[in-house]
């Protein structure tokens, strides 16, 4: 099962996300979503465990938990959904009038 982990401190590392799930059975991965420009931790992270009921335990028992002062929100993550490219996002609007521009000659 793969695990949501949200409003992590950005000191917690993947070895430290593995850690707090371990406890409850076999981690078979524990990723920390690092920014790509930054490098440091964007606040969240990914757990997986072959075991479900050892996730849905965890999951029970971390969730609202405190790490570093911090309550930690704990979920089954859900799939990420494709982006589609319909709708939204009009190109190239600009915010004031077009540019008429008359005959100036």
């Amino acid at each position: 099962m793969n695990i949501y982990v949200s409003n992590l401190s950005f000191n917690v590392q993947d070895e430290d996300l593995r850690e707090f799930f371990a406890e409850y059975g076999e981690v078979s991965s524990a990723k920390v979503i690092m920014d790509k420009f930054t490098n440091r931790s964007r606040g969240f992270g990914f757990v997986e465990m072959p075991d479900n009921a050892a996730a849905q335990k965890a999951i029970k028992e971390l969730d609202g938990a405190t790490v570093e002062g911090r309550a930690i929100k704990v979920s089954e993550a859900k799939p990420r959904e494709e982006r589609s490219n319909t709708g939204g996002g009009g190109g190239n609007r600009r915010p004031y009038g077009g540019g008429g521009g008359g005959n100036r000659w």
